[in-house]
């Protein structure tokens, strides 16, 4: 079997590398007219995926996956809408590709400038939700990019539904259908294959728990855009409007609680705890979200609030729990951020324009808030479209990628003739 993975793996390689070769040279409006099929297609086949997911989500029920996984598996009617319309977002979105920039003059006569263009291969393993199945693929074709995508075995049947779908679309329009190429197995050693791939795979994307992404990080022998876990932070202020701060906190965790940019930990400032703590704690009680605090937090609240431990202020809890510190101030707020947050998304809430600013300069994050809530990092959000991922990276692409992220620039010279003296 082994030997078959690893020929399998090389035919997908060498199959996406020749697809990518044509999509770089692919018009805007093939390329459009490519994402129209594919939603013709899909919305063709809506009781055909419908169907497939809930063949996965009774096995997942059978295998007793959490809650959270069951929600983020499940297609509903609805969500299949928001698919259909995250797909027609990214029809509508400008084209990168080909665009030059900062074109100048140098002495010697020659015309210097920088083209965007594909990255060329995308390999993406990620897990459960099936709806990045679509949205990778999308934005993958439109940055004019293969894409080789691995999602988890508890989504097979769905992706396989939705791979069938894009397939028909690709053809239809005209272009390679190794474009876009869901894996047919589940073996992990798919894996192991697709990320050493150097030969054909440019870049790896992966999206899901942090032993995935700590996995391929340690064994990816191709550059990775990574995004480990969303350990968000809520800082309010001393000063602090509450009428903003109670409806952000509240929304920062309870709006959805299974995402990445849902808030972990809430910090209070001293100051204003005391009056502060008892209204969101009531907020919070009503949603049946868990406290757990600090000492102060718990002087405050009572000691029905569970006691905080070390290992709370590091957790991501993708789940109606909340850690909550009171701190002295900016500098310990920020402190802790720095020290115990995963760099994904973190806000303050304050009136003070300079202590906002501070805070924007010094902490460590893909993105930095004031006075709104976490829940905005997103690609939709952020008008990027669809999102393939949010980057805790510094390097190429930070925050929410879209199809910038997708993409890199090479440089140019025009001449008319010149040599070098």
């Amino acid at each position: 079997m082994h030997n078959s993975i690893e020929q399998y793996m090389q035919t997908v390689g060498q199959q996406a590398r020749q697809a990518s070769r044509l999509l770089a040279s692919a018009s805007t409006d093939t390329k459009n007219n490519a994402l129209s099929a594919i939603y013709t297609a899909l919305e063709n086949s809506e009781t055909q995926i419908l169907t497939a997911n809930q063949m996965d989500m009774t096995k997942g029920r059978n295998n007793n996956l959490d809650s959270a996984l069951l929600d983020r598996l499940e297609l509903t009617p609805s969500r299949f809408k928001g698919m259909l319309q995250g797909l027609k977002d990214v029809i509508g979105l400008v084209d990168p590709i080909g665009e030059i920039t900062d074109m100048s003059y140098r002495p010697s006569g020659i015309q210097l400038g920088k083209m965007r263009v594909p990255l060329g291969v995308v390999g993406m393993i990620y897990e459960s939700r099936p709806n990045v199945t679509l949205e990778a693929a999308s934005l993958a074709l439109k940055s004019g990019n293969a894409i080789i995508l691995r999602g988890g075995s508890e989504a097979f049947e769905s992706n396989q539904a939705i791979a069938a779908a894009i397939q028909h679309g690709l053809k239809t329009a005209g272009l390679p259908e190794h474009a876009v190429q869901v894996l047919e197995t589940t073996d992990r050693a798919a894996v192991g294959q697709l990320i050493t791939l150097t030969e054909y795979v440019d870049v790896i994307v992966p999206r899901g728990g942090k032993s995935l992404i700590e996995r391929i990080t340690e064994e990816a022998r191709i550059p990775v855009i990574k995004h480990l876990d969303g350990n968000c932070h809520v800082f309010v202020e001393a000063q602090a409007d509450l009428h903003k701060a109670l409806p952000i906190a509240l929304n920062a965790k309870t709006h959805r609680y299974g995402v990445c940019n849902a808030m972990e930990t809430l910090l209070v400032d001293e100051q204003i705890a005391d009056d502060f703590l008892p209204h969101i704690a009531e907020l919070y009680q009503e949603k049946q979200v868990e406290l757990r605090g600090c000492p102060e937090t718990r002087r405050i609240l009572g000691t029905s609030v569970k006691a905080a431990t070390e290992e709370d202020w590091y957790t991501e809890y993708l789940g109606p729990i909340l850690a909550v510190k009171v701190v002295s101030g900016i500098d310990e707020a920020i402190e802790h951020i720095n020290k115990y947050g995963s760099h994904h998304t973190d806000a303050i809430i304050t009136e003070n324009f300079s202590l906002a600013r501070k805070f924007l300069a010094l902490v460590d994050s893909s993105s930095v808030m004031v006075n709104a809530s976490t829940r905005f990092a997103d690609g939709f959000e952020y008008g990027l479209g669809a999102e393939i991922g949010i980057s805790t990276d510094k390097i190429h692409a930070r925050g929410p990628v879209g199809l910038e992220g997708l993409t890199s620039q090479k440089w140019i010279v025009l001449g008319d003739g010149q040599i070098r003296h």
